[in-house]
C-alpha cells in the first residue's frame, strides 16, 4: 500500500547550520530540524498557555501568514470559524493575540461585537503585525499590549476602482479638495477634465463614506473599551469628562485615518509613534516572563507558517482551526479503508540544476525503498547527487503530517 505526494513548487535551496541558535527562530529551527508537525504543535500550545497563565486570562488567537499567496485578509468567511473557536474561551476576561495585514472593516466589526459581547475585559496582544483592520480591531481592546518591534498600521479605507486601480479614501478626497481650491482661485484646468469626467457624485460619497466608516469605529471603541478605566489626568489628577474621552478618540482617529501622515497604507505605526498620540500602550517587554512567552510563542507560529501550507490560523489552549492552501495530495487510490498506507512519495526538483528526483517517506518500519526512489533524509537535508546542493525537504515531511495526520518513520 502506498500514497504519492505530488509537490508541484521547487523546494527552496537553504544553507544548513548546525551553529549555535542565537535567537529564539534560530533555537526552534536547530531544535526542531527533525520534529513531527505534533511535536511543534505540542510547544506552540504550551506556550500559548503560558502566555494565558501570566496574564491569568483565556486567550484567542486569529493569525495569517501574509507570505503565502492565500486569503490572507480578515474577510466574511472567518467569522464562523473566529465564532467556533471563541466558543472554548469561558472567563469573562480574554486576551486576543492578532497577527494580520489587514482586511474587511466590517468583518472586523462582526468580530468585535461577538467578543464584547461575552467578555467584560478585552487585551489585544500584538507581536509582529496588525495592520489597517487589524489596527481596528486593536482599538477594541481594553488594553493594547506591543514590544518596540510591534506595528499598527493606517486605517485609511483603501477603495477598488473599476479599472482594478486600489485608492486610498483620504487620498482621493484630499487631491479632489486640492483641485477644488485650485479651479476657485485659478480657474478649471483643462488637464482636470478627463479625471473629473470619471468620477460621479456617487462614488465621491462612496469614498466618503468608507473613510468615515473606519473613523466611527475607532473613535467609538476607543471612548467605549479602552478609554473605559481612564478616570484622571496623570499630569493634574483632574478626573477626566466623558468629553475629553471623545476628543482623544476623535484625535487619535483621526490621525491614523489620514493618509497624508504616513504617505503609505502599509507604513509601519510603532509604539512610539502611537504614544505621540496620547494613546496609551502597554510594553510587554517591561514583563521578561511575559516577554520570552509571547516571544517563543510567535516564533512557533511564524515557524509553523514557514514548515507547512497553513496560512491562518485560529486558536486557543486547547482548540485550534488550520486554513491550509489547496491540497498537494490528491485523492489517494487504491488505499482500503481499514488500513495505512506504508509509504509515500514526493517529487523533488533541485533548485540549482532542476535534477528530479523521488524522495519516499515511510509510514512504517520496515518497509522497503520502491524502485527509483531515495530515502527521505534523517536530518530533512537531501543531497542532489548531479550539483551536490543541500535541498531541505523538511518543510514538505511536516506539511504532509499536518495535511493527512500520518507520521513519517525517520
Amino acid at each position: 500500500m502506498f500514497l504519492e505526494l505530488f509537490v508541484c513548487n521547487f523546494v527552496e535551496n537553504i544553507i544548513y547550520s548546525n551553529s549555535l541558535a542565537m535567537g529564539y527562530f534560530s533555537e526552534y529551527i536547530d531544535r526542531f530540524a527533525n520534529s513531527t508537525f505534533e511535536e511543534i504543535t505540542i510547544e506552540r500550545k504550551k506556550q500559548l498557555k503560558n502566555i494565558s497563565e501570566i496574564r491569568n486570562r483565556e486567550i484567542l488567537v486569529y493569525a495569517s501568514d501574509q507570505t503565502k499567496n492565500a486569503r490572507v485578509e480578515i474577510w466574511p468567511p472567518d467569522l464562523l470559524v473566529f465564532k467556533d473557536q471563541l466558543s472554548y474561551v469561558k472567563s469573562r476576561e480574554i486576551d486576543i493575540l492578532l497577527e494580520t495585514p489587514g482586511g474587511i472593516a466590517e468583518t472586523v466589526e462582526d468580530m468585535v461585537n461577538l467578543v464584547r459581547g461575552k467578555h467584560d475585559k478585552v487585551g489585544i496582544i500584538i507581536p509582529g503585525c496588525a495592520k489597517s483592520a487589524g489596527t481596528i480591531f486593536a482599538m477594541a481592546g481594553d488594553e493594547i499590549l506591543m514590544s518596540e518591534s510591534s506595528t499598527l498600521g493606517p486605517i485609511d479605507a483603501q477603495i477598488m476602482m473599476p479599472n482594478g486601480k486600489r485608492f486610498s479614501a483620504d487620498a482621493f478626497l484630499d487631491g479632489l479638495e486640492k483641485i477644488k481650491t485650485q479651479v476657485l482661485r485659478d480657474g478649471l484646468n483643462p488637464a482636470y477634465i478627463p479625471i473629473l469626467q470619471n468620477i460621479s457624485p456617487g462614488e465621491i460619497q462612496h469614498f466618503e463614506n468608507a473613510q468615515n466608516f473606519s473613523r466611527t469605529l475607532v473613535r467609538q471603541w476607543l471612548k467605549t473599551y479602552k478609554f473605559k478605566y481612564w478616570e484622571t489626568h496623570k499630569s493634574t489628577g483632574l478626573p477626566v469628562t466623558e468629553e475629553e474621552k471623545e476628543s482623544r478618540a476623535d484625535e487619535i482617529a483621526s490621525n491614523l485615518c489620514r493618509h497624508s501622515d504616513w504617505l503609505t497604507h502599509g507604513r509601519s505605526i510603532r509604539i512610539n509613534d502611537l504614544e505621540a498620540m496620547r494613546l496609551k500602550i502597554s510594553n510587554y517587554t517591561e514583563h521578561p516572563e511575559l516577554e520570552q512567552a509571547i516571544e517563543r510563542y510567535y516564533n512557533l507560529l511564524r515557524l509553523t507558517f514557514e514548515k507547512t501550507g497553513i496560512y491562518k490560523i485560529f486558536e486557543t489552549t486547547d482548540s485550534q482551526i488550520y486554513q491550509s492552501i489547496a491540497q498537494v495530495i490528491p485523492a489517494a487510490p487504491s488505499i482500503p479503508s481499514n488500513g495505512t498506507p506504508e509509504h509515500a512519495i514526493t517529487d523533488i526538483t533541485c533548485p540549482q540544476c532542476q535534477s528530479h528526483y523521488k524522495v519516499q517517506f515511510n509510514l512504517k518500519e520496515g518497509v522497503r525503498l520502491q524502485e527509483g526512489c531515495e530515502p527521505y533524509p534523517k536530518n530533512g537535508v537531501f543531497l542532489c547527487k548531479t550539483c551536490a546542493a543541500h535541498i531541505d525537504i523538511s518543510s514538505v515531511r511536516l506539511q504532509f503530517e499536518a495535511q493527512t495526520g500520518l507520521k513519517v518513520i525517520l
